[in-house]
């Protein structure tokens, strides 16, 4: 659980970091930069540059995750969360600094979609949804990090490029603890079921798999149940499924589940309560 919720911290340290980034960058005195008179169209782009990457990346996660994997979808993240981070702590210039904020943004895509489905698929079901939630909460504990981080760089010298660049260290944590997590079980077995795999060998990777998650002392007999368990479910979505169009998104039962999970975004945007977290430090000064 620990590796994949990472993404989730590094997430909420992004935005706890860049309330005091856009401070820094922005000081004649502190920001180390002859570039520092930033206009507050410029500022907004810092602020806001990870949340246009994180876009992007959300729009690729869905056939990332299910090509290559949930694990390397993870570890693609941690990669983009390392290369942001070092490009946007050592970049010379506004240009290059924006392009970390967008490379960054795009991990966080990836994190925010694979870590629940990987958390999801791989813990047992009893504490899933126990899991699942609990990676809220180091989202929450990852903006009080970058909050922490921040005080104690606001007063240094280029104190912004600290502020940024302290996630790279983190998110090699996480590529290296992801590297060493075997695929999700499930995800094996939906490849076959896709046809995008051989049955009985990818049901041998999935026991595998499942064996290095549960631990020695799990039975053949408890893996093979889950395995077939998991096996019937994901035949039995399959088999409801049929071709359909975006438009079915606006009709029924589809429309209903449309309006819950697009009025519960709607309200926490409007709120302003983005705003606040990534602009703290401009409104307590």
């Amino acid at each position: 659980f620990v590796f994949p919720a990472l993404g989730g911290l590094l997430f909420g340290y992004d935005i706890g970091a860049t309330s005091g980034a856009t401070i820094s960058v922005h000081s004649a005195e502190l920001s180390g930069t002859t570039w520092f008179n930033l206009s507050s169209l410029q500022l907004g782009l810092v602020a806001s540059g990870s949340l246009y990457g994180a876009l992007g990346g959300s729009i690729l996660a869905y056939r990332i995750a299910d090509f290559l994997g949930r694990r390397i979808e993870l570890m693609t993240a941690a990669a983009l969360y390392i290369s942001g981070a070092l490009t946007t702590g050592l970049a010379p210039n506004f240009v290059v600094l924006i392009i970390g904020r967008l490379l960054y943004g795009v991990g966080i895509g990836l994190a925010m979609h694979g870590a629940p489905l990987y958390i999801a698929e791989t813990c047992p079901s009893q504490i899933r949804g126990t899991l699942i939630s609990f990676k809220e909460l180091f989202i929450v504990g990852g903006i009080l990090f970058g909050y922490l981080v921040g005080s104690y760089e606001i007063d240094v010298v280029g104190g912004w490029r600290y502020m940024f660049g302290f996630s790279a260290p983190l998110a090699a944590i996480m590529a290296v603890g992801m590297w060493s997590l075997p695929p999700s079980p499930r995800w094996l077995l939906l490849r076959a079921v896709q046809g995008k795999g051989p049955m009985e060998d990818n049901k041998k990777k999935a026991m595998n798999a499942l064996r290095r998650l549960k631990g020695p002392s799990a039975s053949d007999k408890v893996l093979t149940d889950e395995i077939e368990n998991n096996l019937s479910s994901i035949k039995a979505a399959y088999a409801d499924q049929a071709e359909g169009s975006i438009f079915q998104v606006f009709e029924g039962a589809s429309l209903k589940a449309f309006t819950i999970g697009g009025g519960l975004v709607l309200f926490q945007q409007i709120t302003g309560q983005p705003s606040v977290l990534y602009y703290a430090t401009s409104i307590l000064q």
